[in-house]
């Protein structure tokens, strides 16, 4: 599978959002990931649908929008219209009756969604889901804040899953070169990373390590 590098915005400088989307772009970027949290299912607050919003007007990359919220059902509507391609919420936050919900609604839309599990969340809380969803996201360090080293067991994880799905498998958290190349061996083919990406000197260097990694 095509090995697709998501660069995670909240890494970013906020004060030059645009210029940074515009690099990212040249720099050969393929989607944006948008983490969204609310205080409540983690201990962090981020940004909101106005910010998403700018975003969509200022690049035509795909946007994940990742929704680390209590109630992700309550939050489709203001992000579908800020122009999300992308939503993803977390198998913590909902069952599988309000996942078919979700589900009917985005895709009336088009937009994709995508299923995510938290670290200490086992493989088998997403089997009775996987039809429902259009890629799976695997959160390698505990959600609430950017920066966090990557957890390695997740690698584990990857596995068993992509034993059991064969559409996207994406990851979250601590990702850089070093370690972009295990998740690509355990069957990962898109890598959200921030620090790693908004800290080089060199930004499309950096892409194409994530990209490279072996």
């Amino acid at each position: 599978m095509k090995i697709k590098v998501a660069p995670s915005i909240l890494s970013a400088d906020f004060s030059r959002l645009d210029c940074q989307i515009r690099k990212l772009e040249r720099a050969g970027a393929d989607m944006l990931h948008i983490d969204i949290m609310d205080g409540h299912f983690v201990p962090n607050i981020t940004i909101g649908p106005v910010v998403v919003k700018f975003i969509r007007r200022h690049t035509k990359l795909p946007l994940d929008v990742h929704l680390m919220v209590k109630h992700p059902e309550k939050f489709l509507t203001p992000f579908i219209e800020a122009g999300s391609d992308m939503i993803t919420v977390h198998i913590e936050a909902v069952n599988k009756l309000k996942l078919i919900s979700i589900r009917k609604k985005l895709k009336a839309k088009g937009i994709k969604l995508g299923i995510s599990l938290n670290p200490a969340t086992p493989v088998a809380k997403l089997k009775g889901v996987l039809g429902l969803v259009d890629f799976i996201l695997v959160m390698s360090v505990n959600p609430g804040f950017g920066g966090q080293k990557f957890i390695p067991g997740v690698l584990s994880k990857i596995k068993e899953l992509r034993a059991l799905y064969k559409g996207d498998i994406a990851v979250d958290g601590g990702v850089s070169d070093t370690v972009a190349g295990k998740l690509i061996k355990a069957g990962a083919n898109i890598l959200a990373s921030g620090s790693y990406i908004f800290s080089a000197k060199n930004t499309k260097q950096a892409i194409e390590r994530i990209r490279n990694a072996s």
